[in-house]
C-alpha cells in the first residue's frame, strides 16, 4: 500500500532515509524512524546506489484523469445555489440523476447516479430535503395561537392535574 503524502512529501521522506542510510544508521533503524517497512529504506537506498539521486525524484501521480475540468466543477457546484426548475426539472428537489443528466446534457460526460453522489458528498454536500409546508400555513394565525391561546391550555392542565393530586390518596397524605 502506498504510503499517503504528496509525491514532494514522499521524496523528502525518501531522500531522509536514503541520508540516514549513508550516515551508517541501519536500514531498520531508519524504517522506524520514518514509519515504513525496512524493505522499502533498502529499495530506496539500492535505486540511489544504481542512479543517483534521480532514482529519488517525486513521480506524478498515476490514476485516470478527472472527467470535468476544475472550471467545470465548480460550475456544477454553482448549480446548487440555482433552482432545478430553472434547469427544466419538474420539481425543487436536487438528485444526483439529476446532476448527472444535466453533467451529461452540458458537456456529453457521463457519470453514474451513485458516483455523482458519492462527489458531491467528496466535497461536502450532503442530501437536503425541502421542508413540506401546506400551502394553506398561516404563520400569523400560529403566532397568535401560540401567544393567547396554548397558555391558557397549559394553565386548565396544570388545574386539573392539582384537582386530580388533590383527590387522591397522595395529595392529603
Amino acid at each position: 500500500m502506498r504510503t499517503q503524502g504528496s509525491p514532494d512529501e514522499l521524496e523528502r521522506r525518501r531522500r531522509l532515509a536514503v541520508g540516514r542510510v549513508s550516515q551508517g544508521y541501519d536500514c531498520v533503524e531508519v524504517a522506524e524512524f520514518l514509519g515504513v517497512h525496512p524493505a522499502s529504506v533498502r529499495k530506496w537506498w539500492n535505486a540511489h546506489q544504481q542512479a543517483g539521486d534521480a532514482a529519488l525524484v517525486a513521480k506524478p501521480a498515476t490514476g485516470r484523469p478527472p472527467k470535468l475540468t476544475p472550471l467545470q466543477e465548480a460550475e456544477v457546484l454553482c448549480w446548487l445555489g440555482e433552482s432545478p426548475k430553472s434547469f427544466g426539472f419538474a420539481t425543487e428537489l436536487w438528485t444526483a440523476k439529476r446532476f448527472a443528466q444535466l453533467i451529461e446534457h452540458e458537456w456529453g460526460v457521463h457519470f453514474h447516479p451513485q458516483y455523482v453522489s458519492a462527489w458531491l458528498a467528496d466535497r461536502n454536500v450532503t442530501a437536503q430535503k425541502p421542508q413540506r409546508r401546506a400551502r394553506e400555513r398561516d404563520n400569523e394565525a400560529i403566532r397568535r395561537w401560540r401567544i393567547y391561546k396554548w397558555p391558557r391550555i397549559q394553565n386548565v392542565r396544570v388545574t386539573w392535574v392539582l384537582i386530580w393530586f388533590l383527590s387522591t390518596k397522595a395529595g392529603y397524605s
